[in-house]
């Protein structure tokens, strides 16, 4: 399955890991998946520690923007939003809200 990602130009990769940013050691590797689509171009992957923290990574075939939420009863009202994409000149954006 590695091998099928590294031949699809375009993915976006969003990683949404705690250590990203506080300079902590990576995470080890995550031990759930799921394609989300029927086209088996949104692949998800998941994992948790001990105390229950959840590292998510999202890999998205698309050449515009994606975005992912958690919500406690499955509406956009009171969720938790990322939202991420690549820019025409290849830079990339990412947003929480």
């Amino acid at each position: 399955m590695a091998a099928l990602f590294s031949r699809i130009k375009g993915i976006l990769f969003l990683l949404f890991l705690p250590c990203f940013c506080s300079a902590q050691p990576a995470p080890p590797l995550l031990h759930f998946s799921n394609f989300l689509d029927p086209s088996n171009m949104v692949y998800l992957r998941w994992d948790h520690d001990e105390q229950e923290l959840m590292t998510f990574e999202l890999q998205v075939h698309t050449t515009g923007w994606v975005a992912f939420g958690f919500s406690p009863y499955g509406e956009l009202p009171g969720s938790d939003i990322v939202i991420g994409g690549v820019f025409p000149n290849g830079s990339i954006y990412f947003s929480v809200s």
